[in-house]
Parts: structure tokens; C-alpha cells; sequence
């Protein structure tokens, strides 16, 4: 099978991109990706369990998260933890790139500030 090139991924939805920005740092579990999102948004994105588990459905079968067995986090059986894979990794990472270059272009126009030095 052909390796997949992250850029051919892009560009990502919102709440896709926002996913894998909150596990980038930690494993995390629905509800925690869900008030993950919201407190680095300053609860200006919620993403709700329908459009979360929708999405989180697709990024597997997409291999940019993956599930992962509960390491005693939780006594819940039922909540399902889902990691950040090496391919979402560099997706994630690719998005943010793109984006950056966005607001580069953003700069150049005029349409924000140059940055301080």
C-alpha cells in the first residue's frame, strides 16, 4: 500500500484539527476532548458528542487516532480513551503549518499585525 502523504489530508475540518490538538499532549477519553476543546477555545468552540463521536469514528478509520484499552484512569468501563497515532501526529502538524503560512499571508496584506520582535 501506497504511505500516505499528511498533506493530502488537509485541509482539516475545524473540529477535526481542534481533536487532534487536544491529544497531542494526553490520551483522553470523549468528555475530556470535549472540555479539552472548550477551555483552550476560551468556550468560543463546543463541540458536542454527536459531532465528536462522528468525527472520532472517522479519524480511526482514517488511522489519525486510535482507541486505546483504559489503564485504570477510570473505573468506567465504558469510556473509551483514544491517543493521537504517529500519522495524526504529523496531519496535526501539517495543519497547524498550513495555517501558519494563512497567517503569514494575513500579515503581508495588511489584515493583522506584524509580529513583535
Amino acid at each position: 500500500m501506497p504511505k500516505r502523504s499528511p498533506e493530502a489530508e488537509l485541509p482539516l475540518t475545524p473540529a477535526t484539527f481542534h481533536i487532534l490538538l487536544s491529544l497531542a499532549d494526553a490520551d483522553r477519553h470523549g468528555y475530556a476532548i470535549m472540555h479539552e476543546i472548550a477551555l483552550r477555545t476560551g468556550g468560543q468552540l463546543r463541540i458536542g458528542p454527536g459531532t465528536l463521536y462522528g468525527s472520532l469514528k472517522r479519524m480511526v478509520a482514517e488511522t489519525l487516532v486510535e482507541e486505546r484499552e483504559s489503564a485504570g484512569e477510570s473505573s468506567d468501563e465504558r469510556r473509551r480513551f483514544y491517543r493521537l497515532t504517529p500519522f495524526g501526529r504529523l496531519v496535526a502538524k501539517a495543519e497547524a503549518r498550513r495555517l501558519e503560512a494563512l497567517v503569514q499571508v494575513a500579515r503581508g496584506v495588511r489584515l493583522l499585525k506584524p509580529l513583535s520582535v
